[in-house]
């Protein structure tokens, strides 16, 4: 199975990699590296006789020109993610996230696997405005709050890729696959994400314990199950043209309780801080998996607490590294 990761030094990216290896998989991975080449983790993948790593801009016509075609499944993860990098240049998020997924479009051959990574940012202004269940179906509505908003950028990028795929991918003959990721976290995601960036601070020892948005729920999907419920979903030929939801709806949390839980692995005691969520932030998050589950039969197997252990300790190692 020949099998092409654009985006794939990413932090999805890299832990599917790792499992398409052990699975038999012979893996490229093409990225433009912006978070950076000192990257161990991905030096360590590249050692495998069946993975090649390429640098290209996939905004470029020039990067699709070189790659050759004949792949048996594509995986496109490569955006630009993160609430601070999402505002603090959300044309470029446009741009990127957009310019990436048409280019795809246009070179695909018929025939292909492709799997379009999307999120649950785009049920975001509809929660708020009481339209969207929780937790929420892949038919509840989509709606951006307020066009005009730095964070939904990202999300309206996202909603571009996936009608260009369902539509674009139907037209051409392509069998693509939409995952709206439902707030998955794990070891090396980067440093502005809830979990990781309450590790770091529990490691640096801040008291009293900031947490913002500590009012709101979410429900954390650990990035193993990602992996399982996307490799699932590539070898379903029903979820051909679907947008399908990957997630954990088993153990919604309230963000003060998670903070509690990543001081106590931490061995951290500090009094909890509660500060105002960051604008834009949805109150409540938790995917209704119905789907995922008809389709696949999948089940989260990595627990909050475990897998909340795990990523705490990858981050303390990369701290003292």
């Amino acid at each position: 199975m020949r099998t092409l990761l654009l985006g794939g030094a990413g932090f999805i990216g890299l832990h599917l990699a790792r499992r398409l290896i052990r699975n038999g998989h012979t893996v490229t991975i093409v990225d433009d590296f912006s978070r950076g080449r000192d990257d161990r983790e991905l030096a360590a993948v590249q050692e495998h006789p069946a993975v090649a790593v390429r640098s290209g801009d996939l905004t470029t016509a020039g990067t699709w020109a070189e790659l050759e075609h004949g792949w048996d499944q594509i995986y496109l993860l490569a955006a630009v993610v993160g609430v601070r990098n999402v505002v603090a240049d959300p044309a470029r998020v446009v741009r990127i996230n957009s310019l990436a997924a048409l280019h795809l479009l246009d070179w695909v051959e018929p025939g292909c696997r492709v799997f379009f990574a999307s999120t649950s940012e785009v049920y975001a202004g509809g929660v708020d405005a009481h339209l969207v269940e929780v937790p929420t179906p892949e038919s509840a509505p989509v709606m951006i709050a307020d066009v005009t908003a730095p964070r939904f950028a990202y999300a309206i990028s996202k909603l571009l890729g996936e009608a260009a795929f369902i539509h674009g991918g139907r037209a051409r003959g392509v069998d693509a696959v939409v995952g709206r990721f439902h707030n998955v976290y794990g070891p090396r995601m980067g440093a502005d994400h809830v979990i990781p960036e309450m590790a770091l601070r529990a490691t640096r020892g801040e008291d009293p314990f900031r947490v913002w948005g500590s009012d709101q729920h979410r429900a954390f999907c650990h990035v193993d199950d990602a992996v399982e419920a996307m490799l699932r979903l590539m070898d379903c030929t029903e979820a051909a043209g679907e947008i399908v939801h990957i997630g954990n709806d088993s153990e919604e949390t309230n963000i003060a309780d998670l903070a509690k839980l990543v001081l106590r692995i931490s061995g951290v005691h500090a009094a909890l801080e509660p500060v105002a969520a960051p604008p834009g932030s949805v109150t409540r998050r938790c995917p209704d998996l119905t789907k995922l589950r008809r389709l696949t039969g999948f089940q989260p197997a990595v627990g909050l607490e475990d897998g909340v252990r795990q990523t705490v300790d990858w981050y303390r190692r990369w701290w003292q590294a």
